[in-house]
């Protein structure tokens, strides 16, 4: 029996997950492109696979349909906006995902990009090898007022490492955990008052089944001129182009953004000194990284022994 690898950075880090398929028996098909499949590439990959251990390849019913010999998908990560999940429960074919795995990976780096505008570090790292001695000054994160939309187990530890630095902690979520929230002293505030209120605001929402943008120029505009903007959740949550206006026009001070509604992103917002852009790396640390991977194919292994 066939298992299809379809992330191309699968075992990189340790060749564990991949003894781990091994070891049971079933016999690996990789990923030979080095990138993201197309539907063509994983039909041709998985044809005779039972299971696929997925990335962000897509995964529609198109694809589906010429699978038969599929029985699960196990994705490696949370988000499943390329798996048609309604479709391949039609089929009996499980869907699978590893929620906690990339947690602390994106939390912290959501932390480590505040820092990194507030104290200016990417303006001063540039200039230091150009040659050129300039002290950027910049913000203190204390007292600094954090919003944080969408609570899930990546809101919740944002919030909660915000609040151990000290910070007021703000939150809007469709179905917020009002326990955890008194209990953390986090304020659950209507998605406006949070948009309003934030001195630093960070989304960590699911992307929606409309792809549509939550956050546009109707919602640039309820933000304070002094506020930053992370986006470390999904590709398509901001409206690109009004968040390039957005900084432009000074209606915000400054972004860090890690998922594009397009990737490879090369958009106007690489033209800009007041964002940070990073290549989807939310959850690319070695030790988040490996986990998932690991509980992707403990995933995967017990669905198909059912």
């Amino acid at each position: 029996m066939k298992i299809l690898i379809a992330p191309s950075s699968f075992g990189e880090i340790s060749n564990l997950p991949k003894r781990l398929i091994e070891k049971e028996g079933f016999s690996i098909i990789e990923n030979p492109h080095g990138r993201k499949l197309t539907e063509a590439e994983v039909v041709e990959l998985a044809i005779d696979c039972v299971g696929i251990i997925a990335g962000l390849e897509p995964l529609n019913s198109n694809v589906i349909d010429k699978l038969p010999k599929l029985k699960c998908i196990s994705r490696v990560g949370v988000g499943m906006d390329n798996v048609d999940i309604e479709y391949a429960n039609s089929k009996n074919i499980k869907v699978l995902n590893t929620p906690d795995g990339p947690t602390r990976a994106v939390a912290e780096l959501t932390v480590g990009m505040v820092f990194s505008l507030l104290r200016r570090i990417p303006q001063a790292d540039s200039n230091m090898k150009k040659q050129i001695w300039k002290k950027e000054t910049g913000n203190l994160l204390v007292e600094k007022k954090i919003g944080i939309i969408g609570l899930g187990r990546i809101g919740r530890m944002v919030a909660e490492m915000f609040r151990a630095l000290g910070n007021p902690v703000i939150g809007y979520d469709i179905l917020p955990d009002k326990k955890w929230a008194e209990q953390t002293n986090v304020q659950l505030c209507e998605f406006k008052e949070v948009l309003e209120q934030s001195d630093i605001l960070t989304l960590h929402v699911p992307g929606s089944n409309e792809k549509k943008p939550i956050i546009t120029k109707t919602e640039l505009e309820y933000c304070k001129t002094s506020s930053i903007l992370i986006n470390i959740t999904r590709g398509g949550v901001i409206d690109e182009s009004a968040l390039y206006e957005a900084l432009v026009e000074g209606k915000i001070k400054a972004a860090a953004i890690d998922v594009f509604e397009d990737e490879p992103y090369s958009g106007p917002l690489t033209t800009l000194d007041n964002v940070i852009l990073t290549p989807h790396i939310g959850s690319y640390a070695s030790e988040g990284k490996l986990q998932m991977e690991i509980d992707s194919v403990i995933n995967l292994i017990n669905a198909l022994k059912e």
